[in-house]
């Protein structure tokens, strides 16, 4: 076992959450287009910003407060997990190692953005126990309990392996769960946040453009290199990465929460998110997930619909009706709960990929030439996004300097030092599949 203590970005080091660049742009920087602007696009460009590059970010949509057009990343559960997520489909070998490094990363900088008072109302960025519930002892599971021991060698804050947490968090004792561990992890408010991180890159000097680019990126890209006068270009597409990126192999997985008021008035108020396997409800697709929004709204989920693309679902859905009653068997007290009147049900769609995260630069080369691409991909990473963002974002630095450079560009490769080093890996990555379809995150 080795230490993810380690992160490759670190807040204030790397990157100041307040509009001033850390490191100022002149004439001469190199300019980066980023097309996207969900969580992935704008922590890239948050980060690239503070390295003193010139940013431009193009998308179709922005973050806003229409329910039915709220962005991917707006609609997420954002509860920070360390991968695989209990209901994620991140199980690429390749993917989940570097996830792992990816994900305390972030970890470290929420956590950061959280322990300054003002900066965690502005972000709307909290750290709040996060407890696991299991259907067996985690020390009888070996994939359950090698993922504990990474996760208390991780760096992770409050970690706590108690049973007793099914009585102090008023989990029916009937529902299967015998066992639980706890620890302290970032919960984001999506809307505040996504306007918070829309406000900060503005701040640091970003220009921003409402434009749709379709098509492959690669036979494109010297054209947009050229109108937008950029020196690289970062597809932060999520699903689109089908069309920009060339990449049949991106999915959608549905997803839905729905939305109650936590108040204390009509159930006890529940201050700490809860999850619980899949395997313990017998259906993988369908989990109990409950994430304290704010200080006002309770999330509460989960569902998991493979290649389910069109966002028609109503509160009396079957799918969301068993969700709610599947929520409420595990926490009685919900069966009081009132819905959120503005926004009772939030729908949307992950995006996916059959090798999951693709943080990459194009590995084809200019058409017609042998140069390599200038173009670098961050995408897939399904429901995970809030958790991989920063990680994903450093990574994707280090790749745009490559592609500057013209150096020839090369696939990602399995990163050793987040794994055990054992011959057993695979075995416990495919344990995982049998009770994880989804990340929960986005």
């Amino acid at each position: 076992m080795v230490s993810h203590n380690v992160p490759s970005l670190v807040m204030w080091r790397d990157l100041t959450p307040y509009p001033g660049r850390l490191i100022q742009s002149s004439a001469a920087s190199p300019h980066v287009l980023i097309v996207g602007a969900g969580v992935t696009g704008l922590v890239t460009a948050w980060v690239l910003l503070d390295k003193g590059y010139k940013v431009t970010i193009v998308s179709k949509d922005w973050a806003n407060f229409t329910p039915a057009n709220r962005l991917t990343a707006q609609i997420a559960g954002a509860l920070w997990e360390y991968p695989p997520a209990v209901c994620g489909a991140h199980t690429d070998r390749i993917s989940l190692s570097n996830s792992k490094r990816w994900c305390m990363t972030a970890y470290h900088a929420w956590d950061a953005i959280a322990s300054l008072p003002e900066l965690s109302r502005a972000s709307g960025v909290r750290m709040m126990p996060s407890d696991f519930f299991f259907p067996a002892p985690v020390e009888k599971d070996p994939a359950q309990f090698s993922k504990m021991a990474e996760i208390i060698s991780s760096g992770v804050k409050g970690f706590r392996h108690d049973s007793k947490l099914m009585e102090q968090r008023n989990v029916n004792p009937s529902y299967g769960a015998v066992d639980a561990y706890e620890l302290l992890a970032p919960v984001i408010d999506t809307d505040q946040a996504m306007m918070w991180l829309m406000s900060l890159v503005h701040g640091k000097g970003a220009t921003t453009v409402t434009e749709t680019i379709t098509g492959d990126l690669l036979h494109q890209e010297e054209t947009l290199r050229d109108r937008f006068g950029v020196d690289a270009i970062i597809n932060a597409t999520g699903l689109a990465g089908t069309e920009v990126a060339g990449d049949p192999t991106c999915y959608p997985i549905r997803g839905a929460l729905i939305r109650v008021i936590n108040d204390g008035k009509d159930f006890p108020r529940l201050e700490a998110a809860l999850t619980i396997t899949a395997d313990a409800v017998h259906d993988s697709n369908e989990i109990v997930f409950l994430v304290p929004r704010n200080d006002n709204i309770l999330l509460i989920g989960g569902i998991a619909q493979p290649h389910e693309s069109t966002l028609d679902l109503t509160l009396a859905s079957p799918v969301v009706r068993r969700m709610r009653e599947r929520c409420e068997a595990f926490l009685p007290g919900l069966k009081n709960a009132r819905l959120d009147s503005m926004y009772p049900l939030a729908q949307g769609l992950r995006p996916f990929r059959q090798r999951n995260v693709r943080v990459e630069r194009e590995l084809r080369n200019i058409p017609g030439t042998d140069r390599p691409s200038r173009t670098v991909h961050s995408y897939g990473q399904g429901g995970a996004g809030w958790s991989l963002s920063f990680g994903c974002a450093a990574d994707v630095a280090n790749l745009v300097e490559d592609a500057m450079c013209d150096l020839v560009p090369t696939s990602m490769e399995f990163d050793h030092s987040f794994s055990d080093g054992s011959e057993s890996y695979g075995t416990t990555t495919s344990s995982f599949i049998s009770v994880s379809m989804k990340s929960h995150d986005e």
